[in-house]
């Protein structure tokens, strides 16, 4: 939310530096994320030169039709002669003029702002500039110049109207709806420094209405309280400038006195109204119900929307009107032909809010608002305020007046005990102290417990939420020891200790731990959002490598050596019903070729105590023929077309390496017996796996053949087309006794011909 500080002080008198300010506000309340200057410069006397003139003197350029020639009195020893495009005044008008070497601020078509100057304009002295509001920041009207009532010629502008301002930037958290208004802001700032805060607006203007607004309500739990006020005979114009210039400052955009005014009180005080033009309502009245599936409504915005009865709307006798606390409709908005105005403040439901402005994709200050939750307590305060301004500023007469729900909530009581603050937060802080801070946000105490505040009851439920309020307000004091420990609890599971296994494997490895983001571009490895956050972020990655190859693309781009990158991280696969299925990977790329990646990976598995059983295997960023399947995923060489050089890649999923550890761990008595060793070489057609003939060879030789391992395969003319040659080497060993000669040959040939009748291998002299 942008604070505009001059608004702040309207509620608490502020002379602190706003650097310390944001400070103190970020450690006790809302993250401050900057702080903004708007409108003109206030640096090097440059205020100075913007000051109020009356006109003396007005006529056409004489070498410019669309030109006046002015002269000015600024309480000046002589008038300024200056030219001005505007007709919209005349002699006698108070206006706003900037003299020669003043800067205006930046604005559309010139960012960098202008600084005046003394020039001839058509062969006639301009000695400065005769303003519109959009020059310095005051609106977005340029359709002429600002006109005041009479004030003394001279005047510093700045005295007038808000020429400069700072803009706080408060990111409050989702708990603390409390903190997208000023007033809430306000008294956060007042609690902190042990100021003054003034007294909330919203007081009816003289007068006592006629009959109630016809209003209705069909569904309570989604609407728990409607306000509606009747204000006859307005004139739709111009805001005044100040609340124009601190709508903009805080964001909105001003449109008229009316719709202006309702968007002032909802950033003051946070609770959104609306405003319809009476005479566009077929019955005069409101009706809070449910949408008909089907029923149309065109929003504010321009868009035909199709409801559903999920959809709460503000409806007349005819039609719904108004999507509730999102968006007004365009057939009943205030525009310049409007005389009579229903002013709406309501309190919403927050999940229905959220849902509809989920479906619709369309989002709002309103809605934004009764997502986090907005007090009830605020609608009828919110609705006096409102009206009192529209009567001052757009005239008329408020003639009607209903408040309608079926029983307000009561401020909920919270027990409390001053000792236990004190031994959470490891700060004595005196009783009596801890009731004045919270009794300056709000609560009031209460036997054995405090009353929470109306603005406070979604987040203020157990004791400990009050601890955390004594706690924020003293945290330059809490000490940077943890409290004592007498008693721990809790282990690692057995799935958290392999994965930390696992990690410090591959840190062992040299590799680093990357984190990239879930989201990804729409491919056909993708599992497609039906509601995407943008055009690039459209989709659930279902492999993490793609992510990967980005990253070591990105290091290598900057000049990175030596590149081996992990990550672990979810991904999202088709499933049976309307959500993805989850499982969590580990994947790495690593400088080096597939001999590479299955090195890590055959470590990652002894890390686990698991056994890798690799196969031939494919995937869509690998090079073809280099590419394994494990009993979890998939290792091999990335390929050409993703990086350059050769790269080494793997992709496990962590609960099958997790199924294959072998753990725990039995013991087996260490042999004392000599191995015998020897090598093996078959030639078997191409197709046959190397690790098929791993598997044969040690279901052929049993318990005795305690090693196997492959270290050549060799293609040649004389083998033949469609052949290949595979060596390994073997080792026998019994744990009863020495192996002889006799035993190894047996060995060997149950070997042989098992590869022979599984394979039709031949065995290679």
């Amino acid at each position: 939310m942008r604070v505009p500080v001059s608004w702040l002080r309207d509620y608490v008198a502020m002379d602190m530096s706003l650097t310390e300010l944001a400070t103190k506000l970020s450690i006790a309340s809302a993250e401050i994320e900057g702080i903004e200057t708007r409108g003109v410069a206030d640096e090097g006397g440059n205020l100075g030169l913007f000051r109020i003139g009356k006109v003396v003197e007005a006529i056409k350029h004489p070498n410019a039709d669309r030109l006046q020639l002015t002269k000015v009195d600024l309480g000046e020893a002589e008038p300024r002669s200056i030219v001005c495009g505007a007709w919209n005044f005349g002699v006698g008008a108070t206006v706003a003029v900037a003299l020669p070497g003043a800067t205006l601020p930046a604005r559309p078509g010139l960012p960098d702002g202008l600084t005046l100057e003394r020039r001839k304009v058509r062969g006639e002295i301009s000695d400065g500039m005769i303003l519109a509001e959009d020059e310095i920041g005051l609106g977005a009207d340029h359709e002429g110049i600002m006109v005041f009532p009479e004030i003394e010629p001279g005047t510093p502008l700045a005295d007038v109207v808000p020429l400069s301002d700072k803009v706080l930037l408060v990111e409050a958290t989702g708990n603390r709806p409390d903190l997208q208004s000023i007033y809430g802001v306000a008294r956060e700032i007042a609690a902190i420094y042990d100021l003054d805060l003034a007294e909330a607006p919203g007081q009816f203007p003289v007068g006592t209405p006629g009959g109630p607004v016809k209003i209705q309500v069909d569904d309570y739990e989604r609407c728990s309280r409607y306000v509606g006020t009747i204000v006859q005979g307005v004139t739709i114009g111009h805001a005044p400038l100040i609340m124009k210039a601190r709508l903009l400052g805080a964001g909105m955009r001003p449109i008229s006195n009316v719709v202006d005014i309702t968007n002032y009180v909802m950033l003051t005080l946070g609770s959104p109204l609306h405003a319809f033009d009476l005479a566009t309502l077929s019955g005069g009245g409101i009706n809070v119900r449910r949408a008909g599936d089907g029923e149309k409504l065109t929003t504010l915005d321009g868009v035909e929307r199709a409801l559903t009865a999920d959809d709460l709307v503000i409806a007349d006798d005819a039609r719904a009107v108004a999507l509730a606390g999102i968006m007004g409709g365009a057939e009943t908005e205030v525009s310049a032909d409007t005389h009579t105005i229903l002013l709406e403040a309501a309190n919403f439901e927050s999940h229905g809010v959220f849902r509809s402005s989920e479906r619709h994709r369309l989002r709002s200050e309103a809605s934004s608002r009764f997502e986090k939750g907005v007090d009830p307590q605020l609608a009828d305060q919110a609705a006096r305020w409102a009206t009192e301004l529209i009567v001052e500023f757009a005239g008329g007469t408020w003639t009607s007046w209903n408040d309608v729900h079926a029983g307000l909530p009561g401020r909920p009581f919270v027990e409390f005990r001053p000792e236990r603050s004190d031994a959470v937060i490891g700060v004595e802080t005196p009783a009596d102290e801890q009731f004045r801070i919270l009794g300056k946000l709000g609560f009031e105490q209460r036997g054995e417990g405090v009353v929470v505040p109306s603005w406070r009851a979604r987040d203020v439920t157990r004791e400990i939420d009050v601890v955390e309020e004594i706690a924020r307000f003293r945290l330059e004091e809490v000490p940077f020891t943890l409290p004592q420990r007498r008693e721990m609890f809790g282990v690692l599971t057995r799935e958290q200790q392999l994965r930390r296994r696992l990690e410090d494997a591959l840190v062992g490895l040299g590799f680093a731990e990357t984190y990239t983001p879930s989201l990804r571009p729409d491919d056909e490895t993708t599992w497609k959002l039906p509601e995407p956050i943008s055009v690039d972020l459209t989709a659930l990655r279902t492999t993490i490598l793609p992510s990967l190859v980005e990253a070591v693309a990105r290091n290598i781009d900057a000049g990175a050596k030596n590149i081996a990158l992990f990550e672990v991280a979810r991904v999202y696969l088709s499933g049976d019903g309307d959500l993805p299925t989850e499982r969590v990977r580990v994947a790495g790329i690593v400088e080096g070729g597939f001999s590479r990646a299955k090195g890590v990976a055959e470590t990652i598995y002894a890390a686990l105590k698991a056994e890798p059983e690799f196969a031939r295997g494919e995937h869509r960023l690998l090079h073809p023929g280099k590419a394994a399947t494990t009993g979890a995923g998939i290792v091999g060489e990335l390929h050409p077309r993703e990086l350059d050089g050769e790269w080494g890649a793997f992709e496990l999923d962590l609960e099958d390496l997790f199924a294959a550890s072998r753990e725990p761990i039995t013991y087996t008595d260490v042999i004392t017996y000599p191995a015998v060793r020897q090598d093996i070489a078959v030639v078997v057609a191409e197709d046959v796996a190397a690790g098929d003939i791993v598997a044969a060879a040690r279901a052929a030789a049993g318990a005795e053949l305690r090693e196997i391992r492959v270290f050549d395969v060799y293609r040649g003319e004389q083998l033949g087309e469609g052949k290949k040659s595979v060596a390994f080497s073997v080792a026998y060993q019994a744990d009863d006794r020495t192996l002889n000669d006799e035993d190894a040959t047996r060995l060997r040939d149950a070997i042989v011909n098992a590869l022979a009748t599984e394979f039709s291998a031949e065995l290679r002299a």
